[in-house]
């Protein structure tokens, strides 16, 4: 195309095309008359003070309620409320990161996004006991998936595992002492690889001879003392020597704070590392759901309830020290979240067949030396009665709570019968007539134990 260029009236040069009769300068320029016209000739408005203005907009709008920002399906804001949603004084980065925040995206540990929260739970003591009622249904849900609890650390836990390990050095000190070395090899050697079983019943293992008059076993009965490597026994100390704390000055053994002390205490190094293990993993992590409370009173009503067991029917004169017991009323408690939450759970059916052989596993270690099947088996039972009450359990019907309650209810009685039975069982002549075939349990026969007969002192 050929663009000409002449002079128009005005002295302004337009462009000529060709097959055009008039040139686009002029037809802009007659644009620009028109709408100057049309200004002029417009009504004035009326001018509006400031604080009319201010008055206008600061005015509720009936539509105020319905303005907001919706997000697109890019999930990006838009602003539909004629408000900047940005603080302009705000660094852009911080104002992007406010924006982009989803509301799940500090779902652990957060508190509810409102108090009238659809679904949301009765915050009353109970509730908020008995389950995490502060927070809707479908958190508390999706908080069980992710494994989320009550609290993020768990103190009891952290706690109870510095006083075992300082117990536990405490004790191969006192090895170190009595016999020259820090693990006992003569005159017996502890698979354990840990101290004397002279040294664990002065430091508080459950001796039953200590905690009660044990007609086999009465405080004048000789036995090795704690300095003594020599096979037969050269140095000679009686069973209250041996008991240590001051003795029973002249009256019947009555030390019942082992059923507790032995909680704290082990056998030896291979015997701590396994407990601690399981303790800083499974218990640390019931803590967690439960909260420090709950867990509290689990964790030392089923050790102290494994130690009476054990006491009733293991053989009197072989000491039993360990959390084993303890940490087995917390694995219990996985069993109570299992069939209560088994909706909720990734492949139940495989987890439970894991926890069935991990808790035969258990079991079976029960019968290495100085560990006691037990205690093991007290601790998992408790551990079910007293988790049923205190474990937070997520009720999504009428029905389902109705059972939990039912079986809280039935576990509460049950638990302080077993108490009160085998505590009066124990403090008996004979606890072993209650089962005289109970002892297997935890001895395996052969001829080091007098096939299970007897005390079991060498």
């Amino acid at each position: 195309m050929t663009t000409k260029y002449q002079l128009s009236d005005d002295k302004d040069p337009f462009p000529t095309y060709e097959g055009s009769s008039t040139p686009p300068g002029l037809t802009g320029e007659r644009e620009k008359k028109r709408l100057s016209n049309g200004y002029h000739d417009a009504p004035a408005y009326e001018y509006e003070s400031t604080s009319t203005l201010n008055s206008r907009a600061m005015a509720p709008s009936p539509f105020n309620n319905r303005l907001s920002s919706y997000p697109d399906n890019d999930v990006n804001d838009h602003n539909t409320s004629g408000q900047p949603m940005d603080d302009p004084e705000t660094p852009l980065v911080q104002n992007v990161t406010q924006r982009r925040r989803s509301q799940f995206n500090d779902l652990e540990y957060a508190e509810p996004k409102s108090q009238n929260e659809t679904q949301q739970g009765k915050n009353t003591t109970f509730s908020r006991f008995f389950a995490d009622a502060r927070y809707p249904l479908q958190q508390r849900i999706e908080d069980k998936k992710r494994g989320i609890g009550r609290q993020k650390h768990p103190f009891v836990v952290y706690g109870l595992t510095i006083a075992m390990l300082g117990v536990f050095i405490y004790e191969l000190i006192l090895n170190s002492r009595q016999q020259g070395s820090p693990l006992s090899f003569k005159p017996v050697v502890n698979p354990m690889l840990g101290p004397s079983s002279s040294a664990l019943v002065n430091v508080g293992a459950r001796f039953p001879p200590c905690m009660k008059f044990v007609t086999q076993v009465p405080p004048t009965t000789l036995l090795g003392c704690m300095n003594n490597t020599a096979n037969p026994v050269t140095e000679i100390c009686t069973v209250e020597d041996l008991c240590g704390f001051g003795g029973f000055h002249g009256k019947e053994p009555n030390q019942w704070f082992r059923f507790i002390t032995a909680i704290f205490l082990h056998a030896g190094i291979i015997h701590i590392l396994l407990n601690m293990l399981a303790q800083l993993t499974v218990s640390a992590q019931i803590e967690r759901e439960m909260g420090s409370g709950g867990f509290f009173l689990t964790y030392f009503a089923a050790g102290i309830f494994g130690n009476v067991l054990g006491g009733n029917f293991s053989l009197v004169g072989v000491p039993s020290v360990g959390a084993s017991g303890a940490i087995f009323g917390t694995v219990a408690v996985t069993w109570v979240d299992l069939f209560a939450h088994w909706k909720y759970q990734y492949r139940p059916v495989r987890k439970l067949v894991v926890m069935t052989i991990e808790l035969l596993v258990g079991i079976a270690i029960g019968y290495i030396p100085y560990v006691d099947n037990f205690a093991h088996i007290g601790g998992f039972v408790m551990g079910l009665l007293v988790g049923t009450v205190f474990y937070p359990v997520i009720s999504v019907s009428r029905r389902h709570k109705l059972v939990m309650w039912i079986f809280r209810l039935a576990a509460i009685p049950l638990a302080v019968l077993l108490f009160v039975v085998l505590v009066r069982n124990f403090y008996t002549s004979d606890p072993y007539a209650a089962c005289k075939g109970c002892r297997y349990l935890s001895c395996i026969p052969s001829n080091a134990n007098n096939h299970c007969q007897g005390t079991g002192l060498s």
